[in-house]
């Protein structure tokens, strides 16, 4: 059985990053799987994806290391890790007391369709603290309040580390992050929202889309930023609706496709197929 890799890159675009890179797994005995590339001609950056295998036992470190020469030499941003089913991604779910995404995220990663284990699921309510627990999944209770918001966040960074969590994912949790904890983590959040935004703020958003007679309904999952609500855009889900749906059945739409979004976001992360391009990101689905 050949062991399963994943390198992304990015770095400023010229002649000869694809040879370099192809050459190197050439070298270093490593047969490519599979290559996407793209080239930003606004930002002039260069991005990759390469999944590649290697018959003989390789030591990720030493790769690591081995690489280190072909990246400096073009400047790279660059990660290296192991891929496959036996490299699931440690992550953690965050929910407060709307259970859809949450529930969704559960079954996905139960069934296989998540390349992800959940470490454990943190609320700032007990919902669904008997939910969580029928799959055998870690709860932890973690109440906010205005004076307690800073404590409350410290513990889930605390979690993270002892956990070694490599993404935290806001699976309808309706707290505002500090900045402070938006930096720690950055690049390791995804959150999922109705995109009406800037639109119909507020409670009820989708019973406000009605009251206007929208006719498309969607969500967007982004990464978290100290900037509320727009980080970089990852996925968007829509759905056409009717003049005959209710808001209740708008609701009932909204949450479908939040739960498509955010599960193919989550996937995507898990799997290596999103570099960040400034406020944007590039998506190798």
């Amino acid at each position: 059985m050949t062991d399963q890799y994943v390198l992304t890159l990015s770095c400023p675009d010229r002649q000869g990053i694809v040879h370099a890179v192809s050459s190197y797994l050439f070298i270093t005995g490593c047969n490519i799987e599979d290559s996407q590339q793209f080239g930003d001609r606004d930002t002039g950056l260069f991005f990759m994806r390469v999944h590649f295998s290697a018959e003989a036992p390789v030591n990720l470190e030493k790769l690591r290391a081995s690489f280190t020469a072909v990246g400096d030499s073009f400047a790279m941003d660059w990660q290296l890790h192991r891929a496959g089913d036996g490299d699931r991604m440690r992550i953690v779910l965050m929910v407060s007391k709307f259970g859809h995404c949450l529930n969704d995220l559960l079954f996905r990663s139960r069934t296989g369709a998540l390349p992800v284990e959940i470490a454990a699921v943190v609320s700032n309510h007990t919902d669904f603290e008997e939910l969580v627990g029928s799959y055998a999944i870690p709860f932890r209770h973690i109440p906010v309040t205005k004076e307690t918001k800073a404590a409350a966040e410290a513990q889930v960074i605390e979690l993270v580390r002892e956990e070694r969590v490599e993404l935290v994912v806001l699976a309808r949790y309706m707290q505002v992050l500090s900045d402070d904890f938006c930096k720690q983590l950055n690049g390791r959040i995804i959150n999922i929202h109705h995109s009406f935004l800037p639109s119909f703020k507020g409670a009820k958003p989708y019973h406000q889309a009605h009251a206007r007679g929208v006719k498309l309904i969607g969500a967007t999952a982004h990464y978290v930023t100290a900037d509320l609500d727009e980080g970089p855009i990852i996925e968007q889900e829509v759905e056409r609706v009717g003049h005959e749906v209710t808001p209740d059945q708008l609701v009932a739409v909204g949450r479908d496709v939040e739960c498509r979004a955010l599960a193919r976001a989550v996937k995507w992360h898990a799997e290596h197929r999103i570099l960040l391009n400034g406020r944007r990101t590039v998506v190798f689905a």
